[in-house]
C-alpha cells in the first residue's frame, strides 16, 4: 500500500456528455498523476473526437489491458472498437450501449483485482437502460454486481455535510410505502459502520430527517414519524449507534442543524439532494457506501446542454478522485489491526464444578471475603 499508487478505473459514461471533458480537464494537473495511476475504460475514437471538439490538450496512452497501465500517465483502456456516433448534447441508444460496455468491462475487471477504486463518470439512465442493465442507476448495479450480497447506500458529500438516502430513485407516490422501521434501521446501520470505516469517525452522529412536513405535527400531517420513523430510532439507539430525530427537513436545513451531526440520513431523493445541490456550489461528490468497492461519482449528470462547449467544471469530478482515494486509505487503516487480531493473553479463572458462592457455608465465605 504504502509502496505503490492507487489504480484509478474510471469509466467514461455517456459519450453525448460532459464525462471525457471533466476527466481531460481533472489530468490536466500533473499533480493528479502523481497521486494515482488513472485507468478510462472508454474509446480512443470517443475520447479523441472529444478532445478534437473541446480544443484542448489531452494526451494519453492507449492499452488493452488494466495490467498494463503507466504510472505517470492517462491510461486509455479500449473497451470496445466499434464505430459510435457521438453527437454532442444530444440523448442516444449508442451512448447508453458505449456506457454500459464500459462498465461491464470495470466490472470483470475489478472482480480479478486489477483496479483499487472506480469513479464513474455520468450516464444517462434511460438511454443505458435495457439488455444487461435493467436498475434504476450505477449505485443498484454495482450492488448486484460486485455487491457480494451487501446492501448499498447513497450518499452525498461534500466539506459541509454528508446525506444518505433511506430510497433513492423512487416516484415520489411510491415513498410513503417503501419506507418501513427495517429498512430505516438498515440504511443507518451501513450509513453508521460507512462513517466509521470509510471517514474514520470513531462515534458518529446521525441525523435522521421525518417524512412528512413539520414531521407530521403529532400525527396531524401523517403517521410516519410516530409509527415508523421514531420506533426506528429508538431501535437504532438501543443498537448504540446515535441517532437522533426525526427532523423537519426544511427547519433542519435552514437552521445549518447539519453542522451538529456527522450524518444526515434523508427518506427520499429530493428531500436530501434538493438542499444539498443548494448548498454545495458545484463541488459535492456521489459516494457508493456499504459495497466492497469503492465507488464514486460527481453529483452533476451528463450536462447535455454544455457538451463539447469546453464550459463544464473539473471541480466536482476531481473531488470524487480525491474522496475514493481516501476512502480506500482509510478502509486499509481500519482493517489492518482487524486482519490480525491479537490472541488472548489472559484465562479466566473459573470454577467450572456445580459449587458456587452460595453454596460455600458463610464462615468460607467471610474468610474469602
Amino acid at each position: 500500500m504504502e509502496n505503490r499508487k492507487i489504480r484509478v478505473a474510471i469509466t467514461h459514461g455517456d459519450t453525448n456528455g460532459v464525462g471525457y471533458e471533466v476527466i481531460f480537464k481533472t489530468f490536466a494537473e500533473p499533480a493528479m498523476l502523481d497521486m494515482c495511476i488513472p485507468i478510462i475504460y472508454g474509446s480512443p475514437k470517443v475520447a479523441a473526437y472529444h478532445r478534437n471538439a473541446l480544443g484542448i490538450q489531452a494526451n494519453f496512452t492507449i492499452i488493452s489491458s488494466a495490467a498494463e497501465a503507466h504510472s505517470g500517465k492517462l491510461n486509455l483502456l479500449t473497451t470496445f472498437d466499434e464505430e459510435v456516433k457521438v453527437d454532442l448534447g444530444q440523448p442516444s441508444k449508442d451512448a447508453g450501449v458505449a456506457s454500459l460496455k464500459a462498465l461491464d468491462r470495470a466490472m470483470e475487471d475489478y472482480k480479478n483485482g486489477l483496479f483499487d477504486v472506480l469513479v464513474t463518470a455520468p450516464i444517462n439512465k434511460n438511454n443505458i437502460h435495457g439488455d444487461g442493465f435493467d436498475f434504476c442507476g450505477h449505485t443498484e448495479y454495482l450492488e448486484e454486481r460486485v455487491g457480494d450480497g451487501n446492501k448499498s447506500l447513497m450518499i452525498l458529500l461534500n466539506d459541509m455535510m454528508r446525506v444518505a438516502l433511506v430510497t433513492t430513485h423512487l416516484p415520489l407516490k411510491n415513498v410513503p410505502e417503501a419506507i418501513t422501521k427495517e429498512l430505516i434501521i438498515e440504511k443507518a446501520t451501513v450509513f453508521n459502520q460507512s462513517l466509521k470505516r470509510d471517514f474514520r469517525i470513531s462515534n458518529p452522529r446521525i441525523a435522521v430527517l421525518a417524512l412528512n412536513p413539520h414531521a407530521g405535527d403529532d400525527g396531524l400531517l401523517g403517521q410516519e414519524e410516530q409509527d415508523i420513523i421514531a420506533p426506528a430510532i429508538k431501535e437504532l439507539s438501543e443498537k448504540g449507534i446515535y441517532a437522533f430525530g426525526p427532523f423537519a427537513a426544511d427547519g433542519f436545513f435552514g437552521r445549518g442543524s447539519y453542522d451538529s451531526f456527522d450524518g444526515v440520513l434523508a427518506m427520499y431523493h429530493d428531500q436530501g439532494l434538493a438542499p444539498f445541490k443548494a448548498l454545495d456550489g458545484g463541488d459535492g461528490v456521489n459516494f457508493t457506501a456499504g459495497l466492497p468497492i469503492v465507488r464514486t461519482s460527481p453529483d452533476h449528470g451528463t450536462a447535455y446542454e454544455i457538451a463539447g462547449k469546453n464550459m463544464a467544471s473539473e471541480s466536482s469530478f476531481r473531488n470524487a478522485v480525491y474522496v475514493a482515494l481516501d476512502v480506500f486509505r482509510n478502509r486499509v487503516e481500519y482493517d489492518a489491526p482487524l486482519a490480525h487480531p491479537l490472541e488472548k493473553l489472559y484465562h479466566e479463572k473459573r470454577d467450572d464444578s456445580e459449587k458456587t458462592r452460595f453454596n460455600i457455608p458463610k464462615a468460607k465465605q467471610k474468610e474469602n471475603i
